[in-house]
């Protein structure tokens, strides 16, 4: 196991490199120049081209794309992600700024989707093709199915402007975040709900489950208390993907509640083409995204003696 941990944590290095360049290049890839971009932001709204190459030297834009690189990983590594191009401030200090909103807005969507999903799965599983059985699958691909713009439009509607019980923006309380992490985490309560009905399904048609059910065990004691722990090995191994496709959507929904958290910067930072602030964004959530599988893996590992063994053989 500890071999096993240490091979998965070494293969971080060589990927989060490949993360930095693939960032860095999008950032020079991208059509538009920072520069003209710059400039227009100080009332400079047709740059000639002596005031566009001054800017370009003056954001170290004129240099080879190697060395823009280099030194750029360089002040990574030292904690600097470098300085927007638009406004000057701290890409390192804004995002750690921002942070907490987007770790908080996150955290409460992987909540909603293991509670919620896994809740629905156990329910759908205890007689499938029930009432309860087809209710919640109609509701789970219903929320498998509906944009997630809509959706926050929807909960603003009835939740903010008709029942008056939710905000519609902000970060003063923990009630700015119920709307915005459940329409983050929608798509994946019914990914969830599914997959555990399935799995939970499969299970209890296994040997072990069958021998205890003849023992005279209730189904729902079975249900909980045998099948449940291995129904668990497919929802851990999606665990890390819902995380980064939490981490994706929450730009959009960050925008659509007016949440200052590092999805909203990084859109903001789109428009304006400022690509330090997205080669950093990119670099970061790429980062955030790699440790977590490399965490899930671990605990897959831990929940499945399998891959212990196939450790100690390689």
């Amino acid at each position: 196991m500890f071999r096993y941990s240490i091979r998965k944590l070494l293969t971080i290095i060589p990927v989060l490199l490949g993360i930095s360049l693939a960032a860095f290049l999008l950032g020079r890839v991208s059509p538009g120049d920072p520069a003209v971009e710059a400039l227009r932001r100080i009332a400079v709204e047709d740059p000639t081209k002596e005031q566009i190459q001054d800017m370009r030297e003056e954001m170290g834009l004129d240099r080879p794309l190697p060395e823009q690189y280099i030194h750029w990983l360089i002040n990574v590594f030292r904690g600097d992600m470098g300085e927007s191009y638009i406004d000057h401030t701290s890409v390192s200090e804004e995002m750690i700024r921002r942070l907490p909103v987007t770790v908080k807005l996150s955290v409460m969507a992987l909540g909603w989707t293991l509670l919620l999903g896994i809740s629905a799965g156990i329910f759908m599983s205890w007689k499938p093709g029930g009432i309860l059985d087809r209710t919640l699958s109609g509701i789970s691909v219903f929320m498998l199915s509906i944009p997630g713009f809509w959706l926050a439009l929807f909960a603003i509607i009835i939740f903010a402007e008709v029942l008056q019980i939710l905000p519609t923006s902000g970060i003063d309380s923990w009630k700015s975040y119920i709307m915005p992490s459940f329409v983050l985490a929608a798509s994946n309560i019914g990914v969830t709900a599914r997959l555990s009905r399935a799995a939970l399904i499969k299970e209890m048609g296994q040997h072990y489950a069958l021998v205890a059910s003849s023992k005279g065990l209730t189904r729902k004691r079975v249900l909980l208390f045998h099948a449940f722990r291995n129904s668990l090995i497919p929802i851990i191994t999606l665990t890390g993907n819902y995380f980064g496709g939490i981490l994706g959507g929450s730009a959009v929904v960050e925008s659509i509640f007016a949440l200052p958290g590092i999805g909203k910067y990084a859109l903001d930072a789109i428009y304006t083409r400022d690509y330090m602030v997205i080669q950093g964004y990119v670099l970061f959530t790429g980062a955030v995204f790699v440790v977590v599988n490399i965490i899930i893996d671990i605990l897959y590992a831990v929940v499945n003696p399998k891959i212990r063994f196939r450790g100690k053989e390689n």
